[in-house]
């Protein structure tokens, strides 16, 4: 009996160490464990809403709540009664974005028709939303680009005004005969639009830029250029019409502006900690009652800000509200607070993974349905809620604040130290040395853990969900196998729009996560998340911008460019030639070759960078499309690859000084029964430990974090900062046996020949850059081009508890 004891013990000791840190809720302190490390705990009670709500607006007597909810999946307007908090209506809508209004009388709901280039029309009778009528302000995308954004009627409903995001403009519109009526140039693309209180001007947020433009009604002209912070979105205005509040989410602070003489008189921090890091996304605003209270949403901090706003100009500090993941507005009814929380209040696994089910238009792209609301694809997976949250007392609010910051991993003591030990190869601080001086970095496309990793023994996977195994991936298991093994990893990105900026900054702006859902689910939009657009930058840039700023030499091989051509400026000059970007058509042994002549060359020279981008990026693969490399050796091309990168650098006379991290920028195309984030990642590198699995929890920032350690560079956001570095992997005791590459084991050029539903699926997709093909479809089809064309993928189990039930089953034989 005592051995019995002591063996469930053991076992408990060991799933605390191994695999304690899992996402989901933990029973004892009643806080949702996220992927990326942080942790929610929800004040008040939720109401379920749709894919991404961006925006809610309360009709004048408060009796209505519109939200518009505006993600990849299905987009709809839902109305809801504020007093039942209950929903009363909802429209899918096939396209939308942000924008909704009231007119006074609550009689119309205005909601932006998104890159359908319209503004709907709904009549409000008997607490439902009758048939649209549209307000057409131009063709539909791509033609005008247009997207009506932040929409604002005046007090009669004779005039409606809108910004862009599409074309930067405001246009003023008679909303009953349907005309518009003036268009006006803005500087840069607009978020939010609010009216003076006597209606004379007109506030428009220029989230492109860092200003708030005032524009003369009656002159019908842009007054002046208020500047504020960076990427401002939501406006409000007090009453009185005399302050207006900026939220800017770049760098998490509010402008209040005196409208009288059109200055900022003060700006508000909502941080948690005294910090210059992006990371807190300030994106949303509401005064309480009296107006003496401002509460301010923070994205990606999960949390609402709470300042005394009662005397303009010093504001004070009064505490923060714990809310759901990712709130993007906050509204005030009487005594309760209400919050739109854009991805809901968990993540979680998805081990039937995308399975298609809607059509697939003539360009590749997931048309809109109201059946995604049933599938396990990533990108429309975790639902918004509306908290109703009752306004705190103080001493309640006191509680609150200790809870946010029980939820947040990041501190100013992180930021200056980080998590590791003495000793160990990964420095704690900037000035610290590392016996490794060169990083190699490599970008993989789109896998989870259990597709490729899920038939290792060791790890804690799932073997009926894996499709690349160690056949087809025969150099990424022997890494897991002789270094650490990391099943425990989670990419901080939904997709590769936000994935390549989370892996490349360890953060993506509001721009990024609230434009990416559109154009993923085929409704237009502008994209060129992979540094096209300076719109999309954080900040303070790119690791590579960290870098050139602290004097570390780097060089790019694909990543944010193409053969040499940079999308970022801070890369020019700094790109491979020969390297290609993404595309389909061009095998990753190219890649490898390119590298491999750019590394001898500087290798001789002795300037091999310090820090080296990869991208090696064909297990994307191209489906089941006639005539393409099959996903298998789609896949088997892409291992080959990395282990001819391992076998050359590790012959190589810099292989002592050196350290390789290999990660998937998303895990957006598969199944996973532990959560739909989870990735295989690698570390490999003579200081790094040998045969040993890692069951630590461990997220792309944590990745950036190790890197910036070894390299002397600063955190670049507070995720960084926050996240724990790998020296878990690492030993003080180096080892330089070298890296041998294993010779695949199917043939690299087998094309798809085959001529059923899944190529002819296939055909539609369109792959001439990453992500453009529908990934539910995409993911299906290469399921069956492993398991058969007939097959179904699989619905296990999800179990947090899968070594307890193994050591168990070990100990009873």
């Amino acid at each position: 009996m005592k051995k019995t004891y002591f063996l469930i013990f053991l076992c408990f000791l060991f799933i605390q160490k191994g695999f304690a840190q899992l996402p989901g809720k933990n029973e004892t302190t009643q806080q949702i464990l996220l992927p990326n490390g942080w942790k929610l705990s929800p004040a008040g009670h939720s109401l379920q809403l749709g894919d991404l709500p961006l925006n809610m607006q309360l009709s004048a007597s408060g009796k209505y709540l519109a939200i518009t909810n505006n993600g990849q999946s299905t987009q709809s307007l839902q109305l809801v009664d504020a007093k039942t908090e209950k929903i009363i209506d909802e429209k899918v809508l096939s396209k939308s974005w942000y924008g909704i209004a009231f007119s006074k009388d609550e009689k119309h709901l205005y909601a932006s028709g998104g890159n359908d280039n319209w503004i709907l029309d709904f009549n409000i009778q008997n607490d439902k939303l009758g048939k649209s009528d549209t307000i057409k302000l131009g063709p539909i995308w791509p033609k005008g680009k247009i997207s009506p954004a932040g929409i604002v009627v005046n007090k009669n409903n004779s005039k409606l005004y809108t910004v862009t995001k599409e074309d930067s403009s405001l246009y003023i519109i008679n909303p009953v005969e349907k005309k518009i009526l003036k268009k006006i140039q803005l500087p840069a693309i607009a978020y939010s639009c609010v009216l003076a209180a006597d209606e004379s001007k007109l506030y428009a947020s220029l989230w492109g830029g860092k200003s708030v433009a005032v524009i003369d009604l009656a002159a019908e002209k842009i007054e002046r250029l208020i500047p504020v912070g960076d990427h401002p979105n939501e406006l409000l205005l007090n009453k009185k019409g005399n302050t207006l509040f900026v939220a800017n989410a770049n760098d998490n602070t509010v402008s209040v502006i005196n409208t009288s003489n059109n200055k900022v008189i003060e700006t508000i921090a909502t941080t948690l900690y005294a910090t210059q890091l992006t990371g807190s996304t300030t994106n949303g605003l509401a005064l309480s009652a009296n107006e003496k209270t401002l509460y301010i949403a923070n994205a990606d901090n999960n949390c609402l800000a709470v300042f005394d706003v009662s005397k303009p100009g010093v504001s004070q500090s009064q505490g923060f509200i714990p809310v759901g993941w990712y709130p993007t507005s906050v509204k005030v009814l009487g005594s309760k607070i209400l919050v739109t929380n854009g991805k809901g209040n968990t993540s979680m696994a998805n081990p039937q993974g995308p399975q298609p089910i809607s059509k697939v238009d003539n360009s590749g792209y997931q048309m809109g349905s109201t059946a995604n609301s049933r599938l396990q694809y990533i990108a429309g997976l975790f639902k918004g809620t509306l908290s109703f949250i009752d306004a705190p007392k103080p001493e309640q609010l006191k509680t609150y604040t200790k809870q946010v910051y029980a939820n947040t991993p990041f501190t100013n003591k992180r930021t200056v130290t980080a998590d590791g030990e003495a000793g160990n190869p990964i420095p704690r601080k900037q000035g610290e040395k590392s016996p490794i001086k060169h990083v190699f970095y490599i970008i993989k496309e789109n896998r989870t853990y259990d597709q490729v990793l899920g038939d290792v023994a060791k790890g804690n996977g799932d073997s009926t969900l894996t499709l690349f195994g160690r056949k087809i991936t025969p150099n990424q298991h022997a890494f897991a196998e002789n270094y650490v093994l990391l099943d425990n990893f989670y990419v901080d990105a939904e997709v590769s729009a936000d994935g390549h900026n989370w892996s490349m900054a360890a953060y993506a702006t509001d721009v990024v996560e609230k434009t990416w859902p559109t154009s993923y689910g085929a409704r237009g939009g502008s994209t060129t998340f992979e540094g096209g657009r300076p719109v999309t930058y954080p900040k303070g840039g790119f690791i590579w911008d960290y870098c050139q700023r602290a004097g570390v030499s780097y060089r790019s091989y694909g990543e944010f460019g193409d053969y040499g051509k940079a999308n970022i400026k801070s890369l020019q000059g700094h790109m491979c030639a020969a390297s290609p970007g993404f595309d389909m058509d061009i095998k990753d042994q190219v890649r490898v070759d390119a590298w491999q002549h750019d590394f001898d060359s500087l290798l001789v020279a002795g300037v091999v960078p310090q820090f080296n981008t990869l991208r090696i990026s064909n297990d994307h693969t191209s489906g089941q499309k006639k005539g393409k490399y099959s996903p298998q050796a789609a896949v088997a091309d892409n291992d080959l690859a990395v282990g001819r990168i391992l076998e050359h650098l590790s012959h190589s006379k810099i292989w002592k000084e050196s350290v390789v991290f290999i990660l998937e920028d998303d895990a957006q195309n598969g199944p996973d029964h532990v959560d739909a984030h989870r990735s295989p990642a690698y570390v490999v590198g003579p200081y790094v430990k040998r045969n040993t699995p890692v069951h630590t929890m461990y997220s792309t920032s944590g990745f950036l974090r190790t890197m910036e350690l070894i390299l002397g560079l600063p955190p670049m956001s507070q995720y960084d900062a926050a996240a724990m570095p790998l020296y878990e992997c690492f030993t003080a005791k180096p080892d330089f046996t070298p890296c041998n590459v294993l010779q695949p084991l199917i043939d690299l050029d087998t094309r798809n020949v085959a001529v059923n539903e899944s190529s002819k699926r296939s055909e539609l997709f369109n792959f001439a850059k990453e992500d453009s093909a529908p990934d539910l479809d995409l993911n299906e089809v290469v399921w069956k081009s492993v398991k058969g064309e007939q097959s179904v993928m699989p619905a296990p189990k999800r179990s947090a508890f899968v070594i307890l039930e193994k050591k168990k089953k070990d100990d009873d034989d």
